[in-house]
């Protein structure tokens, strides 16, 4: 399950900024990385398998000071809900097609040849 992940950064200048997202972004597993919060100190990370721990430590490590101020699931959002339909209804498109496909099956054709006076190739006759 995707999470959202906010560590603060304290970085002075756009620079900084720029050297924690490329580190953040780095990371096996990260999808979006973004700078929140009023003076632009919180780098949000969203990502499937992301490390937290590991992630503050390495900002630490090329910038200083990072702390972890939170960590939540993310939920997906459903593509396919309509206007007045409840969330069990719409799990999959598969509901307006039912069990068949929406486009019909291409045929198979296989050509065969008809050879009237087979080869004499035969040493037995």
């Amino acid at each position: 399950m995707p999470k959202k992940i906010t560590i603060k950064v304290e970085v002075c200048n756009e620079k900084g900024r720029i050297k924690a997202m490329k580190i953040a972004s780095g990371r096996p597993g990260v999808n979006s990385v973004a700078m929140e919060g009023n003076e632009r100190d919180q780098l949000v990370v969203t990502g499937e398998g992301v490390d937290s721990v590991k992630l503050t430590n390495m900002l630490r490590k090329k910038l200083g000071h990072a702390t972890i101020v939170s960590v939540k699931d993310v939920k997906k959002k459903n593509k396919y809900k309509l206007e007045g339909e409840d969330d069990e209804d719409c799990k999959s498109p598969l509901k307006y097609f039912g069990c068949y496909s929406p486009y019909p099956p291409t045929p198979y054709y296989q050509r065969v040849v008809y050879d009237p006076e087979p080869h004499s190739s035969c040493s037995i006759m």
